[in-house]
């Protein structure tokens, strides 16, 4: 499920999504607008590459733990945070990893799932682990754009997709899975959780400035798309 961008170059990725139009002034400020109070919460930050949001968490408040592919985005948070979260290197793609201990109020997952090629397991994983009224919440590849890369041209159907990504300054080809709208539904339901927010992303005021062609752009056309799930209270 990795790509050498979140390995090889896992210190130039953390540099980059700092301050940088598409992951600091888009899709970070959306899903954080869409967390619950933070404070005494016992959160799992899933594809938590090097810290960011378990930074956040850890400052208001949170018991994180994180889980990641890449042991060089672990080693970072663990430079950063320290014994102050817990850390477990693990595939996501076999769902989650048994050695969690009790259940959590929350599960975030930035911009991962579509890594996933069955993301029956991982919901499913994920919804067992939520306490009842718990809530996941998580931001993936806008279905519609990510259409416009489909090899078959149908957006029906659940693809491979390979590219090259200019994140870090250079050319870095990552591997995706692209699907529609429906499927996330159907499995979210399936692990009973139901979507009590959806959202599709503005750009911060910040991009205005920082790149005008870019903020033009994302206020009138979508990249990301963000759920906040919550788990069944009936469970």
């Amino acid at each position: 499920m990795t790509s050498r961008l979140y390995s090889d170059f896992a210190e130039q990725y953390d540099e980059a999504i700092q301050e940088n139009i598409y992951n600091a002034l888009l899709e970070r400020p959306t899903l954080l607008g869409m967390l619950p109070p933070l404070q005494g919460l016992k959160v799992l930050d899933l594809g938590c590459g090097p810290g960011v949001y378990a930074q956040f968490l850890y400052d208001h408040g949170a018991d994180v733990t994180c889980i990641d592919e890449s042991e060089q985005m672990l080693k970072l948070v663990k430079e950063k945070l320290d014994d102050n979260v817990k850390c477990y290197t693990s595939d996501l793609s076999n769902g989650l990893p048994e050695k969690l201990e009790g259940k959590f109020d929350l599960v975030i997952c930035p911009l991962m799932i579509h890594y996933v090629e069955d993301l029956n397991k991982l919901f499913r994983d994920i919804g067992n682990v939520l306490k009842p009224g718990g809530y996941f919440v998580f931001s993936t590849h806008h279905p519609l754009v990510d259409a416009q890369c489909s090899p078959s041209g149908s957006y029906l159907r659940q693809e491979h997709v390979t590219e090259e990504w200019n994140t870090i300054g250079m050319p870095v080809k990552v591997s995706f899975y692209r699907r529609p709208l429906s499927m996330l539904f159907g499995w979210l339901s399936a692990a009973g959780m139901c979507v009590v927010d959806l959202r599709e992303g503005m750009p911060a005021a910040e991009m205005k400035e920082k790149s005008p062609i870019h903020y033009e752009k994302l206020q009138k056309n979508p990249s990301f798309i963000f759920f906040k799930c919550q788990s069944h209270c009936s469970k």
